[in-house]
């Protein structure tokens, strides 16, 4: 695990974010809380919110566009740990919903998909987390590096927040403390 570098997911999996300089394709968001998953309600593309320190943010997963942004979002009841489903008030085209959140209080969101891939979580020289992608429902650890898994992520800078997929499978999340970064795929 020490030696595996960190390679781009595999082409299926392209990254939302402008990929240069890699890794590293991804948008900051200072003092980043967690993150989670909704549909859009007239596409049912995957969006994702974002809960920070400077309010709320919800992105195409698609396209890494922000669609929706609430800088004062009301904290008494907005922030996940304040309920107790860790959920937030959705904003944008999923106003009125809840949202579940995982991130610094707790949660989680998809280790795997449908079709057989998995993400973990290693921390071999914690606590510099590593997020591993495999295939076929494997473990990282059986088959070649970059053939079977991948060490897609390297949390060596922030402090790892939350790692998933979307329900859907068309989407996988790392979120830090400092940025997020997606990968998309079409099924």
């Amino acid at each position: 695990m020490l030696a595996a570098p960190v390679v781009p997911a595999p082409e299926v999996w392209r990254p939302v974010f402008d990929p240069d300089p890699y890794p590293y394709p991804y948008v900051p968001v200072g003092g980043l809380l967690g993150i989670g998953f909704a549909s859009h309600p007239e596409t049912g593309d995957d969006l994702v919110m974002v809960v920070s320190n400077d309010g709320h943010g919800l992105f195409d997963a698609r396209t890494g566009e922000k669609i929706a942004r609430d800088r004062d979002p009301g904290w008494e009841h907005s922030t996940p740990d304040a309920v107790p489903d860790l959920s937030c008030p959705g904003l944008g085209p999923v106003a009125g919903e809840r949202v579940r959140i995982a991130g610094l209080f707790g949660g989680g969101l998809h280790t795997t998909t449908e079709d057989g891939w998995t993400l973990e979580v290693v921390s071999p020289a914690w606590p510099n987390d590593r997020v591993l992608l495999s295939t076929d429902g494997g473990l990282p650890h059986t088959g070649p590096h970059g053939e079977r898994w991948w060490h897609v992520f390297h949390a060596d800078r922030s402090t790892l927040r939350a790692v998933g997929f979307s329900p859907s499978g068309r989407t996988l999340a790392v979120a830090t403390s400092s940025d997020l970064t997606l990968w998309a795929r079409d099924l």
